[in-house]
């Protein structure tokens, strides 16, 4: 398959399948990089689509960053955006885990072609309330101090939570597919199922599916829900 590192502004990013008039954006989570892309595009190549993988900050080429924050990442996501459109006819988006959040904050309004989410966080508010019942931080406490490492390799942020409060996801309006996993322990099966119902979401769930797909078992659950979700954009 075709690919080409290129910038998308000052985000480096690598373009994967021959010249298309389509093309996915695909924003991975926290931990991953530009390059997990590569799987979804063998797919969506031969159905006349290219992918472009982007590094969000701290991340693959850009871990010598130091601000993988919403207010950094929406912002650049819109450019992006306005960059993709002004040079393929058709722009979809697939957000893995955290990906899918910045691009429910980037795009409410956007004219996608559509949206393919794997795992996502759809409501930050309860994950961040979630993650502070695991440390025992109070909201008084998280207040005081600001800042809060945790045991789990996360910190606890007041700035952000303060952030998530003024930006809440109100409406998403591109038509989305989503697949789940009964076992995510970061998103709650009800969370979920409200956001796709509000949204008129296509909701999969795998009930042995985890946050992170990995087991050869999960793997093939979401190379067919990829294929089922391109052939219905054909």
């Amino acid at each position: 398959m075709c690919t080409q590192e290129l910038k998308i502004g000052t985000i480096p990013a690598v373009l994967y399948g021959k010249p298309a008039p389509n093309i996915w954006l695909f924003v991975h989570g926290q931990g991953g990089n530009k390059t997990e892309a590569a799987a979804f595009a063998a797919l969506a190549a031969p159905t006349g689509w290219q992918v472009l993988g982007i590094d969000l900050p701290e991340h693959g080429d850009r871990t010598g960053e130091t601000d993988f924050t919403p207010w950094q990442v929406v912002p650049e996501l819109r450019c992006a955006l306005a960059e993709l459109r002004g040079r393929w006819d058709r722009v979809g988006l697939f957000g893995s885990s955290l990906g899918a959040w910045f691009g429910l904050l980037a795009y409410p309004d956007a004219p996608l072609a559509g949206a393919l989410f794997l795992s996502p966080v759809v409501d930050m508010e309860a994950l961040i309330r979630k993650m502070m019942g695991w440390a025992g931080v109070s909201e008084e406490r998280l207040a005081r101090e600001g800042r809060i490492p945790t045991t789990f390799g996360q910190p606890l942020s007041w700035e952000y939570l303060r952030y998530v409060r003024t930006h809440p996801v109100r409406r998403w309006r591109t038509p989305t597919a989503i697949l789940y996993g009964a076992r995510d322990h970061l998103t709650d099966r009800e969370t979920v199922e409200a956001f796709a119902a509000r949204n008129g979401c296509r909701l999969t769930v795998e009930e042995a599916g985890e946050h992170w797909f990995h087991t050869p078992e999960q793997l093939a659950v979401v190379d067919r829900w990829q294929r089922a979700c391109l052939a219905d954009l054909e």
